[in-house]
């Protein structure tokens, strides 16, 4: 089985549909290759294992989506999971509530996080391999409420896609231990200045004038690297080393992260040929500065806004 399906209830981790969980990861991991990855994959909002309608199991997170929503495509199957190779590793898809009010689901995110850091944590008591977490939107906020929980070198990489989540909060998992031991990918675009600033407004960050991580992190640390995938400056490195990347074709857009074409050759290889891509080669390559936000919604044409329409008087 390339694919495990887990679930947060409340602060434990559970397997989806019932079952024993201890012996499910035993049998996966014992039978593990050497090298051999174990990939957590995290959806985000709107998103609720416990209904079969907005079931993640059903849709990203799973080896074949269900057809009829144009934003399911298969999370495991781009990451190399569910091809019969024996060397593929283990994948784990994680559900957690994220239904209901964005309020609800921030605080079932933190929740979720707990229940994260001790599924990872049970993966090193059975067998010491760093687990890698792909995340979307609030699912970011789940890993990294999971760090000052798991074990220190229990995290290989986490991959962000326009991760739904405060700077400051980012700052202080670097500095729990498992967090320490952590490579970060921050992917980011422009595309997704909008979530940001909403997100910004209705949830109470952590600190006083705190930014959404869209912005990127603010600090320079040796294991982060913010990954703008709307700068052409940025593709263009990635072509370089073998990443076509084509440009964005929206203004807005919350799920490009992971919808793009060729941004998945790029996160399996992040994941699967680690040594390969360090961030060190990346960050020395890459641009500095990122474009300022807003810079997308508003470039030249700008973006026609509707206008009310004018009303004639009737006298």
């Amino acid at each position: 089985m390339p694919l495990l399906r887990i679930n947060a209830e409340m602060d434990r981790p559970v397997l989806h549909g019932g079952g024993d969980l201890h012996a499910a990861l035993s049998e996966q991991l014992m039978v593990l290759p050497d090298g051999a990855p174990v990939v957590v994959m995290i959806h985000g909002y709107r998103f609720s294992p416990t209904n079969s309608d907005t079931c993640p199991h059903r849709h990203i997170l799973s080896i074949r989506p269900r057809k009829g929503c144009w934003k399911a495509i298969s999370w495991p199957r781009h990451l190399g999971f569910g091809r019969g190779k024996r060397d593929e590793g283990l994948a784990i898809a994680f559900g957690w509530e994220a239904r209901g009010s964005i309020w609800q689901a921030w605080a079932s995110a933190a929740a979720a996080g707990a229940a994260l850091a001790e599924l990872i944590g049970r993966v090193q008591a059975l067998r010491k391999v760093p687990v890698d977490l792909l995340t979307h939107s609030l699912g970011a906020r789940v890993a990294l409420a999971a760090l000052p929980q798991a074990p220190a070198g229990s995290v290989g990489r986490i991959v962000l896609l326009a991760a739904a989540e405060f700077q400051s909060t980012a700052v202080a998992a670097l500095a729990m231990p498992a967090g320490r031991g952590a490579e970060f990918i921050n992917v980011t675009s422009r595309e997704n200045d909008l979530f940001d600033k909403l997100l910004e407004g209705f949830v109470r960050a952590p600190k006083r004038s705190d930014c959404a991580l869209g912005a990127g992190l603010g600090q320079d640390a040796r294991n982060w690297l913010d990954l703008q995938m709307d700068c052409p400056a940025v593709r263009s490195v990635l072509a370089e080393l073998g990443y076509r990347v084509p440009p964005p074709v929206r203004r807005v857009c919350h799920w490009s992260a992971y919808l793009r074409p060729g941004l998945f050759v790029l996160y399996l290889d992040l994941i699967r040929r680690r040594p390969a891509l360090p961030l060190e080669l990346l960050r020395a390559r890459l641009p500095e500065r990122a474009a300022n936000r807003w810079s997308r919604l508003f470039k030249s044409p700008m973006l026609q806004l509707p206008i009310w329409p004018r009303f004639r008087s009737r006298a």
